[in-house]
């Protein structure tokens, strides 16, 4: 019998903590490379939105899946909304931070980042907060860029080109 052990760590200042500690449970889970990196990105990006744009109060919790890792990053504050992760891809086009949405590009821009690294992602509101999962198959379920799979709470989709 094989034990499985989950990763279970509070968002705090030190990013390069919490990546060193995702990037130890993708590897024991399976992800290598490129898929490792991008999880270990995907993640960072989440913790350091809810430093930024929650009250800083959340917790990173990893489980390795049949088909990879599935993070869950919860804000307690809970301002993460699916009007973020559905706006604008702030990532196309070369005046991504010019015009009406100038104010919000940054915040977005990283929110893009976890759309296009991740193969799946859900989003929902409980009673603690927001809660993102993030998923990231040991093979990407398409290959290649740009991989978007957001679905909002209860559905699960893979990503489409």
């Amino acid at each position: 019998m094989s034990a499985e052990f989950e990763l279970r760590c509070p968002i705090s200042a030190n990013l390069g903590f919490i990546r060193d500690l995702v990037r130890v449970h993708g590897q024991h889970g399976g992800l290598r490379g490129q898929r490792l990196d991008d999880l270990v990105l995907a993640v960072s990006e989440a913790a350091a939105h809810v430093l930024k744009h929650g009250d800083g109060v959340g917790m990173v919790t990893s489980r390795r899946t049949a088909e990879g890792i599935a993070v869950e990053i919860l804000d307690v504050a809970g301002r993460l909304t699916h009007d973020h992760l559905t706006g604008p891809d702030h990532l196309t086009g070369p005046d991504h931070l010019t015009g009406p949405d100038r104010l919000t590009g940054p915040r977005r821009l990283g929110l893009s980042m976890i759309k296009r690294l991740c193969d799946e992602i859900r989003l929902e509101h409980t009673g603690l907060g927001s809660l993102l999962t993030l998923h990231v198959h040991c093979r990407p379920a398409n290959a290649g860029l740009p991989r978007r799979g957001f679905t909002p709470c209860g559905q699960h989709a893979r990503c489409a080109d």
